[in-house]
C-alpha cells in the first residue's frame, strides 16, 4: 500500500495581479476632457453676438475666411481631442437644425462642462450630476414651450424680423434690409407647408459672382 501526499499551495506575500486599480486615473480622464472642451468654447466665445469679434481663419492652402459663425470657425479649426470633436459636430448638428445659434450651442457647453468640474471638485458623484443636468434639460424644455409664440407663414414682415435678428451679428448686418426679404422669398417658394417645421435648403441655390456688390 503506497501513500501520496497531497499537493500543498503555498501562500505568497507578493501582490495579486490584476489586484491594482488606479483611482486617480478617470477623474484626470475627466478633467482632460472637460478643459479641451472648454477651450474650444473659449475659442469662439469672442464672436457670439451683435458686438462679437470676427475672426481671420487661414487654411492649409492659403485661402482666408472672415467669419463670426460658430459653425465655420469650428469647421476650419484642426481639432484632435475626441471631446472637443464632439463640440464641433454639436455646431454642425444646431446648424442644420436651426441654421443659427451655432456659437451659442457650443458656449453654453463649455459653461455647463465649467460648472460641472467644480462639482465633481467637491466630491458629487457624475451620475448624480448628469441626472441633475437631464433634469434640468426638461424643466428648460417646458419654460421656452411657455415662452414661445407662433409664427404664421403668411406674415411675411414678421419673418422679415426675425431674418433680420439672426443677420445683426453676420458680416453683412448692413445689408440686412436687402438680403432678408431676399431669404423669406427663397424659403417660401421651396417650403413645404405640410412639413413646415423643416426646410430642405439644399434646394436653394446660391450663386457667387465676383466683383458685383451686395446691391446689385
Amino acid at each position: 500500500m503506497t501513500m501520496q501526499s497531497a499537493p500543498v499551495a503555498k501562500a505568497s506575500n507578493g501582490p495579486k495581479m490584476g489586484a491594482f486599480k488606479d483611482k486617480d486615473k478617470p477623474a484626470s480622464v475627466r478633467s482632460s476632457n472637460i478643459v479641451a472642451a472648454k477651450s474650444v468654447a473659449d475659442a469662439v466665445r469672442t464672436s457670439l453676438g451683435p458686438r462679437g469679434m470676427d475672426k481671420m481663419i487661414q487654411s492649409a492652402n492659403g485661402e482666408v475666411t472672415i467669419t463670426n459663425d460658430g459653425a465655420t470657425i469650428l469647421k476650419q479649426m484642426s481639432v484632435i481631442h475626441p471631446t472637443a470633436k464632439m463640440l464641433v459636430e454639436l455646431s454642425k448638428a444646431q446648424d442644420i437644425e436651426a441654421g443659427d445659434g451655432t456659437t451659442t450651442v457650443v458656449v453654453l457647453a463649455g459653461s455647463l462642462l465649467e460648472a460641472a468640474d467644480n462639482l465633481l471638485a467637491k466630491g458629487i458623484h457624475p451620475t448624480t450630476i448628469s441626472e441633475s443636468f437631464q433634469r434640468a434639460a426638461h424643466q428648460a424644455e417646458e419654460i421656452l414651450e411657455q415662452m414661445s409664440s407662433p409664427i404664421d407663414l403668411k406674415d411675411d414682415n414678421e419673418l422679415i424680423k426675425l431674418a433680420t435678428t439672426s443677420l445683426n451679428s453676420k458680416v453683412v448686418s448692413q445689408y440686412s434690409w436687402l438680403l432678408a426679404p431676399m431669404a423669406v422669398k427663397a424659403v417660401k417658394k421651396v417650403i413645404d407647408l405640410e412639413h413646415d417645421d423643416n426646410v430642405n435648403l439644399k434646394m436653394i441655390k446660391i450663386v457667387q459672382k465676383v466683383g458685383e456688390t451686395v446691391e446689385e
